[in-house]
């Protein structure tokens, strides 16, 4: 545990944002300077001859000068020459390699060719292994970056060519610009060039730099800066606009819970509503108690349907009391947020559809458990939607609605014997049913819903449950 806490604090935070897909042309690249420099390193390595040429001293430490040639004569008559004037004292050269410039006259110099001992197998496997991580160095930065500079500081325990270290130099610096620019681990990042840093200064991984190779190392780390720079630019654009597509999926999302709690509530209870009203319609006249009792029924139901719409828009304007702009007299922040109704008011609901003169049987089976408020609601709003389309499309059948508390899972079944669509109910549009199946999917739930063998209709939905 100790162990993975110290890697989650050198890795450091990731960026946020998923990275970003390579296309076809970005592949090309990268495997085109993978390749190049690959090749490079073991044809720099195969080069196993060099000259180096050095100034000659003589007993006493001081270059050797080539002596003048005589000047010409002029009409016949050879020129005096000028009385010797001793040459000013000249420091010792540094012995390094190339020609040395002095004044007039030159300096002797003397070459010695070197050779180095026959390049191993190894070794030529090796040098590709210094470039050929690069193919993935936008994918995987920082681990080859680490490829790289491990092949590196394994190639040169050997004898390497001057050339193939210039290669491998070179490779050392894409592999450490990418690990900078793309890794989204930034303290593992800092690390490994700091580390890098250490590996060149301890091993003689730097080539020699020529003079006019100056310029290029001073123009290459600003080009290096300024392309990444722009590639940052890049990937927060790739990331505003990432998150913008979120808020987007997440409004979708939203609206669509809310359309799915609509249409629940409203459907139910006006479907109760009308059944009710219509009844007491007809017995207006001949039977004043049962419409009194039907007015009653449709009071009740409009009072549920109030209650319920409250408590959704109460969900629509809970963040208005947490805003700035939010007072004490704000109408959106006065409003009767109610629970929200699970299997505990199933009883209730079937009184509800009852009284339409529907008969429905209530059947618990197994030991009730404590429910997550999603799991708990999503099961109270199969069976209202199930008792919905039996009132409004089954007239004459009874239901019977089941509720078995299962090992793991939680099973609602609502079953009906089959009967006539109401002259009053419009045809489904299948909303409701297909809402059901999105609430059970975010909990990882089915739903089967079709006819019996026998005629009626069946509704089953099951519910993983997990014990709190």
């Amino acid at each position: 545990m100790r162990k993975e806490a110290v890697v989650r604090w050198v890795r450091g935070p990731a960026v946020v944002g998923a990275p970003v897909r390579l296309s076809r042309g970005a592949w090309a690249v990268d495997a085109s300077i993978a390749l190049l420099l690959a090749v490079g390193t073991v044809v720099g390595d195969l080069n196993r001859s060099y000259v180096e040429v050095r100034p000659e001293f003589d007993t006493t430490g001081v270059p050797v000068r080539l002596p003048l040639p005589a000047p010409a004569p002029v009409d016949g008559v050879a020129p005096v020459p000028p009385p010797p004037v001793p040459p000013p004292p000249v420091p010792p050269l540094p012995e390094l390699p190339g020609i040395p410039t002095g004044g007039d006259p030159p300096h002797a110099v003397s070459a010695f060719q070197h050779t180095l001992p026959p390049v191993e197998p190894w070794e030529l496997m090796v040098a590709v292994l210094t470039a050929l991580p690069l193919v993935l160095r936008r994918r995987c930065p920082l681990a080859v970056y680490w490829a790289v500079m491990g092949a590196t500081v394994l190639l040169h325990q050997g004898r390497v060519a001057a050339d193939a270290t210039t290669v491998t130099f070179a490779s050392g610096l894409i592999a450490a610009y990418s690990a900078a620019v793309y890794s989204p681990h930034r303290k593992a990042v800092v690390a490994s060039l700091l580390a890098g840093v250490g590996l060149y200064a301890v091993f003689p991984l730097v080539p020699d730099v020529d003079q006019g190779l100056v310029p290029l190392l001073v123009l290459l780390p600003v080009a290096l800066a300024a392309h990444g720079v722009h590639t940052w630019r890049q990937r927060m654009r790739v990331l505003r606009e990432e998150q913008q597509a979120a808020l987007r999926r997440a409004v979708e999302q939203e609206r669509s819970r809310i359309a799915r709690e609509l249409h629940d509530v409203v459907t139910h209870n006006v479907s109760m509503m009308t059944i009710q009203a219509g009844a007491a319609r007809k017995v207006l006249d001949t039977a004043p108690d049962l419409a009194r009792e039907a007015m009653l029924a449709v009071e009740s139901a409009g009072r549920s349907a109030m209650s319920e719409l409250r408590h959704v828009m109460g969900l629509l304007t809970m963040a208005a009391a947490d805003g700035p702009a939010a007072t004490a007299d704000d109408p959106a922040t006065d409003v009767d947020l109610a629970p929200q109704p699970g299997l505990d008011r199933l009883e209730e609901l079937a009184d509800r559809v009852r009284g339409t003169g529907v008969p429905v049987e209530v059947a618990v089976r197994g030991t009730p458990t404590v429910l997550p408020a999603g799991v708990d609601l999503t099961a109270y709003r199969v069976a209202q939607e199930a008792l919905t389309n039996a009132v409004k499309h089954a007239a004459g059948a009874s239901v019977s609605v089941t509720v078995e508390y299962a090992p793991g899972e939680l099973r609602v079944e609502v079953t009906d014997t089959g009967g006539q669509p109401r002259p009053s109910a419009a045809p489904g549009s299948g909303r409701g049913l297909l809402g059901l199946r999105e609430r059970l999917a975010i909990y990882g739930g089915t739903l089967q819903a079709g006819g019996r063998p026998r005629g009626g209709y069946r509704v089953r939905a099951v519910l993983p449950v997990e014990e709190l």
